[in-house]
């Protein structure tokens, strides 16, 4: 079975929304990080029930109704690449 592997910049990107989410709220921004990274282990039981991404061969599980979890798979792994707010653009450059 395949294990999330995180590359640095989801890693950063959930720590950016966390830190921006605890100026207001820091209940709030761990119980998102906590979800987040909950529902990203369970990825591996079924990688790809979540919708097709917007780039080819990724991706993307909402959680709740404004963050996006962007990730691809093989039969090794299931790399996070981003964690985005839903009024990002993904991917950049585009509209």
């Amino acid at each position: 079975m395949p294990v999330p592997e995180w590359r640095h910049a989801a890693r950063a990107d959930l720590l950016a929304i966390v830190d921006y989410i605890s100026d207001d709220n820091p209940d709030a921004a761990q119980r998102l990080k906590d979800e987040i990274e909950r529902k990203v282990a369970a990825l591996p039981e079924h990688p790809q029930l979540h919708r097709k991404g917007r780039v080819v061969g990724t991706r993307e599980m909402i959680v709740r109704s404004n963050y996006v979890v962007v990730y691809a798979e093989d039969a090794r792994a299931i790399t996070i690449l981003r964690v985005l707010h839903g009024a990002q653009q993904w991917p950049p450059g585009q509209r």
